[in-house]
């Protein structure tokens, strides 16, 4: 069911044969504008008079038939003419022009040489068929009794020799009854039951080629969709004829009977086999080099419709040649005949047999080139076939290698069934990477030329199981080919590597760098809630924005080793001095970091009352409730302040919880400063949280007014006086960063998350 919409877009053209009659005469009717006015009265007027010719002319006199004849020709000529085309039909000439589709009666045994014989009748025909040509006017034709006249004229080759005259109204009454019946099921019908279809296919073996051309194209556009007119033209044993056509020389005769064939094989398995019985799939074949290029692509679509039938019957069609010469299609200007070459190599590829010989022959590349067409029919074929070809471990490489995954997963697919179709190719390609294909894969990253390894990584980063991750990315450095992309000059490149890392982190599960705060590494003492700002037992006092709060240094020691240093190291509040400088960009850059100072020579240790300065009593509350209950609910509009403080006092607990707060709001038009901001205070978690997003967005930001890989974001002087946590001493740190490149900054980050989160045992639980 897949292909059937496909299939049925491709038989449209094998409809019928309409433009039989319009296309010898378009340049005709395109100089020939609507009439209106006074000439179309005027026009009406002629068509009136050459009615009441034929009205008055149904006999064998000579001047009559003359005269007949040349009212024929006149109405004809008119019709060529879509536009005018109703003026005719309202001017009455539907039933003049039928009854003149037979002979006026003649004496009994008059054997003398008739005027105009055929001629009249000729015209007739061919006006008719003109008029047909509008679906309004066919119904009123039939119902003017005209089918069982152009039946009969289909049997004058019986009654006549087969003069110029005889031809002629033959091919004429099987064009007409082509248009009458196009698109028209009932019409169809009808042919059938006034016994059209024998003297049709007998007109196949007609020794005149134009008749033959006339004949099949009206038994193939009988046979479109209508059972019991197939049933009958095999039954009529047109099969042998029609198949030997195939192998004609003059290309409108096999055009013709390829599309007879087709449309009695479409959704008909019977006659599918027996026209394979009889001998057809070679001739078709044959069909695919042939110089008309409608032939090619109604064989390509045929064989199609022959690989539908078994498993043996694709094979065959391989084994006879068809695979090259449909490859070579795929590469034609025209789009019909790509879209059924790539049609047939869709079913042919469903076939296991088949599936390397076409990746073999130069198929792949043709076929995902194709993804790119603005066609639906065309890009869901090609989608199809590549779903079969990746079904195949020998193909995958050579999938891999030629950037087939790139193509799938960057195409813009234009139905819902080619975006189905490939995301069952991606996940079939991703069940094959193990295995024999893992490791050439891995043999192409280490010894192809780079983009071929560049290419590979970008595949497995999408395709590979976790469980390989590490021999792929870490053991053979396909890390670092992503990251080379992702530090390329080629902004196409550079997303690329952005869209691979994302994916791969993401199929490592270690995409969560914004977990809940974890345990204190060292044993806490929690007082509770109830203590908070209560002097009960307060042994130290905070000065905050000028109002007390009481603390117990019991609870802040067990806190946190910056507050241990405080107590317990005997170190001067003047060394506690900070200067801190919020990065350019950053949302608090407005506000100063919490900084603690004392009277100079006072230690900390023996001090009852801490002023803190340049902290917002709402912060200090909020942080000294954490170090109280373990807990405590962090607002967006806290949060980057509380998280300074946390920082300073090292309460790794509470940065997690403010660095989770902040990364719920990482944007578009605010990663750049968030990222500043987790550098600036050491926040990890956050700062994996942008550039992830970055990664993940990567396109949007490279898309938006200002944006530039290239360009640096400046810092300014981060001076800090801060808490050495190996030497447990406070020490000065001096950054200056200017001018670093965006993606360059965040490339090292990224090397060593992936290399520790890679060969964690528990990536979850990877801090960096």
């Amino acid at each position: 069911m897949e292909l059937q919409r496909c299939e049925e877009q491709g038989l449209q053209e094998r409809k019928g044969q309409k433009r039989k009659l319009e296309e010898e005469f378009q340049e005709d009717r395109d100089a020939t504008p609507l009439p209106t006015g006074d000439a179309r009265r005027a026009l009406l007027a002629e068509v009136t008079a050459q009615v009441k010719v034929l009205v008055s002319a149904f006999s064998w006199h000579e001047s009559d038939r003359a005269a007949a004849k040349r009212a024929t020709h006149v109405l004809a000529e008119l019709a060529k003419n879509e536009e005018v085309v109703n003026v005719i039909v309202e001017g009455g000439a539907i039933p003049a022009l039928v009854k003149h589709l037979q002979a006026p009666l003649s004496d009994e045994g008059d054997l003398s040489l008739k005027p105009f014989e055929h001629e009249v009748e000729k015209g007739s025909a061919f006006a008719l068929g003109l008029l047909a040509v509008k679906p309004e006017h066919q119904q009123l034709i039939v119902d003017s009794g005209a089918l069982s006249h152009l039946v009969n004229l289909l049997r004058r080759c019986k009654d006549s020799s087969t003069s110029r005259a005889v031809i002629s109204v033959i091919r004429r009454a099987a064009d007409a009854i082509t248009n009458l019946a196009h698109e028209n099921s009932s019409i169809k019908t009808r042919v059938r039951m006034e016994g059209g279809i024998p003297p049709l296919v007998e007109l196949l073996e007609f020794t005149d080629t134009k008749v033959q051309r006339a004949a099949a194209g009206a038994l193939r556009t009988l046979a479109f969709k209508n059972d019991e007119n197939k049933n009958q033209i095999v039954e009529c044993n047109a099969l042998p004829t029609l198949i030997s056509m195939l192998r004609s020389d003059d290309a409108a005769i096999h055009y013709e009977a390829v599309g007879v064939i087709g449309n009695l094989v479409h959704s008909s398995p019977n006659i599918k086999r027996e026209v394979l019985a009889a001998g057809a799939l070679q001739p078709v074949i044959g069909l695919l080099t042939s110089c008309c290029s409608e032939s090619q692509r109604e064989a390509a679509l045929l064989l199609g419709q022959f690989a539908a039938t078994d498993s043996d019957c694709k094979v065959h069609i391989v084994q006879r040649g068809a695979v090259r010469p449909l490859i070579e299609m795929l590469h034609s200007p025209d789009i019909q005949l790509k879209e059924m070459s790539a049609f047939a190599l869709g079913r042919l590829a469903q076939d296991t047999h088949n599936q390397a010989g076409i990746a073999h022959m130069g198929g792949l590349v043709p076929l995902l080139k194709l993804l790119d067409s603005k066609n639906g029919s065309l890009q869901h074929n090609a989608a199809f076939a590549l779903y079969g070809l990746a079904d195949n471990e020998d193909n995958v490489s050579d999938f891999i290698r030629v950037g087939g995954v790139q193509r799938l997963q960057d195409g813009e697919f234009i139905v819902q069934a080619t975006k189905d179709c490939v995301a069952k190719t991606l996940k079939r390609l991703e069940e094959k990477i193990h295995g024999r294909v893992l490791n050439h894969l891995l043999y192409l990253m280490r010894v192809a030329e780079k983009p071929v390894q560049r290419r590979v990584a970008f595949a497995l980063a999408h395709l590979c199981s976790p469980d390989d991750q590490r021999t792929i990315f870490i053991d053979n450095n396909g890390l670092e080919l992503l990251l080379g992309l992702l530090g390329s000059t080629n902004p196409k490149q550079q997303l690329d590597g952005a869209v691979a890392l994302y994916k791969l982190a993401n199929k490592a599960m270690t995409l969560s760098p914004m977990d809940a705060a974890p345990p204190s590494p060292t044993p806490q003492v929690y007082l509770g809630e109830q203590y908070v700002n209560n002097a009960t037992l307060s042994d130290v006092t905070f000065l905050v924005e000028g109002r007390r709060f009481y603390a117990h240094r019991i609870c802040l020691l067990a806190s946190s080793d910056a507050f241990r240093a405080m107590f317990d190291g005997g170190y001067r509040v003047s060394s506690l001095l900070w200067c801190f400088n919020v990065p350019v960009g950053c949302p608090s850059s407005s506000r100063s970091v919490p900084r603690v100072s004392f009277p100079l020579g006072v230690r900390e240790k023996d001090a009852r009352d801490i002023e803190i300065p340049n902290i917002r009593w709402e912060v200090f509350e909020l942080m000294m409730r954490f170090i109280y209950t373990g807990s405590v609910d962090v607002s967006l509009d806290i949060a980057q302040d509380l998280l300074g403080a946390a920082d300073q006092y090292l309460l790794e607990g509470l940065k997690r919880l403010c660095e989770y707060t902040i990364a719920q709001d990482v944007t578009l038009d605010n990663v750049s400063s968030m990222y500043e901001l987790s550098e600036a205070f050491h926040a990890i978690s956050l700062r994996h949280t942008c550039i992830f997003f970055i990664l993940e967005h990567f396109s949007q930001l490279s898309d938006r007014p200002g944006f530039d890989r290239h360009v640096g974001i400046d810092f300014v002087f981060l001076h800090i006086k801060i808490y050495d946590r190996r030497l447990k001493v406070f020490t000065h740190a001096k950054y200056y960063r200017r001018h670093l490149h965006l993606i360059q900054r965040i490339i090292p980050e990224i090397r060593n998350y992936f290399a520790k989160a890679l060969t964690n045992p528990n990536p979850h639980n990877q801090r960096l």
